[in-house]
Formats: C-alpha cells, structure tokens, sequence
C-alpha cells in the first residue's frame, strides 16, 4: 500500500508542471480560434500568439485586405476583452488617442476622460499615417503600460497589447516610424497572400465578417495573466542565452548593417523564445525557438546599410538568416 502511494506522488505533475501544463492548453484552443478566422495562416497565427503569452507588442507590415485587422480583432474577442480600434490619420492628435482633461464649471474640478488607449488589445490601424507627434505618445505605453497626463500617470488595463498596421506599398501621407519606436515592438510579421485552396473556401463560404462575430471566447484576462506568467517560467539554459547574445552582437558588427539589435531587442527574443517554447509545450527553450523568432524579432529593429526601402524589413530579415547560418548552434 506505501508503495503504491509512493509511486503515485512521483507520478503526479509538481505544480509548475501543472501550470504549464494548463497554460499550454489554453494556448491551443487560442490558436485553433484564430485559425478558425485566418485561414491557411498557422504561422502568422502562432507568431501573433507567442506575442500575446510573451506580454509584447506586434506590428503587421503587409497589403490591404489579407485580414490584419481582422486577426487583431479575432485576438480580442477570443481572450473576451475590451478592444479599440484607433484609424491613424494625419490629423490625429496625441490627445486622440490617450484622452483629455475636461473642466466642469458646475463642479470647479478637472476630469480625465480617457482615450481609446485604455484597452486591452489596441489595432492602431495604418500607424504610419500618424505625424510623429502622434507617434510618440504611444512611446509610454508601449513600454511601461501606462500614459502621463498633468503630471499623473495612469496605468492602463492589465493585459495591455497594441497591434500596429501599415501598408509597406503605399507612401502618400505617411510617416516612417522612429527606431525608438519600431523597438518597443517584440515582434514583426507579415501575414501574405492565401494560397488557392484557402481563397477559395473563403470565397464560398461565409463571410470573414459573420464568422468573427460568431467567434468565441477560449480565455479571460485573468487565464491570459496566468499564460504571461507561466511562459516567464520557462527554462533558459545559459548555452541558449549565449546563442541569443550572440545572434545579437553580430548585428552590430555585420558590415551590411548600420544599426544594430539593442539590448532590449535580445530581452525580446529571451522572452518571445520563452514564449513560444511554452506554445510548442516545452518547460524548456530550445536553439530551434530562438531561429524560428529571430527574424521576426529583430528584423524591424536593425537599419541595413542600403538606403531604408519599402523592402526594409526584407533585407534586414535576410541578413538575419545568413547570420542565422553562419553562428554555431549550441
């Protein structure tokens, strides 16, 4: 009888274990959710998912319609949470997006009224038609979660994720983004064009539109806190940590690269590796989840030498795979 109850305690999961665990499973019903609305895009699903349990921030550089919005949307409603949609213009005022202060004459006193920023997942859709002023009031919340406003600051909703938007082909009226900026994004990607088959059932099926508002929720808040909280708790052994120092550091001396990968671009990848490792359903970090991220880390981030094009982000990701291929993996 001990013995069978000895053997019972060493086969039950620990406690980390078990969170894990649950945190992983919630993940996967996430990505089948999203899956259910971008069809025939598993990698963009699981990038944009690794973002979300990373605690990040995303920005999609892709041509209309091939369904950014709707994937920031789709997260949204799969986690049940508050949503807002900001359309960047170049009228656009900082106090557009974080809010104003309002004064009473009945009462003599001040009121915040806040901006569509209190959200917990923020589309600031074709971002890059913003001025630069515009731009920079996003700066703080994107970094520390929350804004300043006389003097105070407010801490916005807890999870926080902006999902940024522009259109790479298109230049009348927009505004590049500043690299303070571009590096407060953990990750970049670009969702492309369906394949036959998928445009083809997206053709005859229901529209996009009706399956989206159909769509359920697979998470609360609180669960997406506890997936944030398991993927910081994933193992990093030092050689991968040395891997990732030095994908980093080679950036900086590539001498087809102007500006490199900035500390917290490699703190990006630490956590986005930690992340996806936690999406493959792994308590531990591979090599394999540091290549698999790299590009979409830090492509946006370094300036190749060639003068910035509409095919920016391509060159510096090329770059990034040859340097892929040259560092030793541990």
């Amino acid at each position: 009888m001990e013995e069978r109850v000895t053997q019972n305690r060493l086969s039950a999961p620990s406690p980390d274990e078990a969170r894990l665990k649950q945190a992983h499973q919630k993940i996967e019903a996430l990505i089948k959710n999203l899956n259910s609305v971008l069809r025939g895009k598993p990698v963009a699903v699981e990038l944009t998912v690794t973002t979300l349990a990373a605690g990040g921030h995303l920005i999609i550089e892709d041509v209309p319609g091939v369904g950014k919005s709707t994937l920031a949307h789709a997260v949204a409603k799969s986690i049940d949470s508050d949503f807002f949609r900001i359309q960047f213009t170049s009228d656009l005022l900082p106090s557009d997006v974080i809010g104003v202060t309002v004064y009473h004459k009945e009462t003599g006193e001040f009121e915040f009224r806040r901006g569509p920023i209190f959200a917990n997942i923020v589309l600031a859709d074709e971002i890059n038609r913003a001025t630069p002023r515009t731009q920079s009031a996003l700066l703080e919340a994107m970094s520390v979660a929350q804004v300043s406003v006389e003097r105070k600051s407010i801490p916005l909703p807890s999870p926080f994720m902006l999902i940024a938007t522009e259109n790479p082909m298109e230049f009348a009226g927009t505004y590049p983004l500043p690299e303070s900026q571009l590096d407060r994004f953990m990750l970049s990607l670009k969702i492309g064009y369906p394949d036959r088959v998928h445009e083809r059932a997206i053709l005859t099926s229901e529209e996009s539109e009706v399956t989206l508002k159909a769509l359920p929720a697979v998470m609360t808040t609180a669960e997406l806190l506890a997936v944030q909280e398991a993927a910081k708790s994933v193992r990093v052994g030092p050689e991968v940590t040395e891997y990732i120092l030095e994908i980093a550091a080679a950036t900086r001396t590539h001498k087809l690269i102007r500006l490199g990968v900035s500390p917290r671009g490699s703190s990006a990848l630490y956590r986005a590796a930690q992340a996806h490792a936690l999406v493959k359903g792994r308590d531990f970090v591979t090599p394999d989840d540091v290549k698999a991220l790299a590009r979409a880390v830090f492509a946006h981030r370094i300036i190749p030498v060639t003068e910035p094009t509409d095919e920016r982000m391509d060159v510096a990701g090329n770059i990034i795979d040859e340097l892929l291929a040259t560092i030793a993996v541990p």
